[in-house]
């Protein structure tokens, strides 16, 4: 039985913080189906290298770290932390120079060790805030 756990910090270290997409073709099933869509992106393998390659233009100094992992039968769970600069345009977000921190929960399901299907749950609002699109609540 493949690591659910090391598949997930692999995904996380390289090819989310180090922007390896060539990671993805070893991780990642072709028939993978994304269900946090991103607009824009299709919601498959290529899809989720074309986001990797989007949030590298779109920030540096990219880090996710990885907070906890649970496994529960072909399903890994991933509780991480995104951190970057924005450094270049984002979602039509000219760049801000701002530094984000983004908290995100994810649940991936695998077959025969490779990730086929992804949902996620993230900070979307927080991040805006951060980046001062959204004004601060309160």
């Amino acid at each position: 039985m493949a690591d659910l756990k090391a598949l997930a910090k692999r995904f996380n270290d390289e090819a989310f913080t180090q922007g390896k997409v060539e990671v993805v073709d070893e991780i990642v099933a072709d028939d993978y189906v994304e269900h946090q869509e991103f607009p824009g992106l299709t919601p498959t393998k290529e899809g989720l290298k074309d986001f990797i390659k989007l949030f590298h233009g779109a920030f540096s100094n990219i880090k996710v770290e990885t907070l906890g992992l649970g496994v529960d039968g072909d399903e890994v769970w991933v509780h991480s932390v995104f951190t970057g600069t924005h450094t270049g345009e984002f979602a039509g977000i000219p760049a801000t120079n701002k530094s984000v921190r983004l908290e995100m929960i994810d649940r991936v399901r695998t077959r025969d060790g490779k990730a086929v299907e992804h949902w996620g749950v993230s900070d979307d609002l927080g991040m805006m805030t951060q980046l001062g699109v959204i004004p601060e609540m309160g």
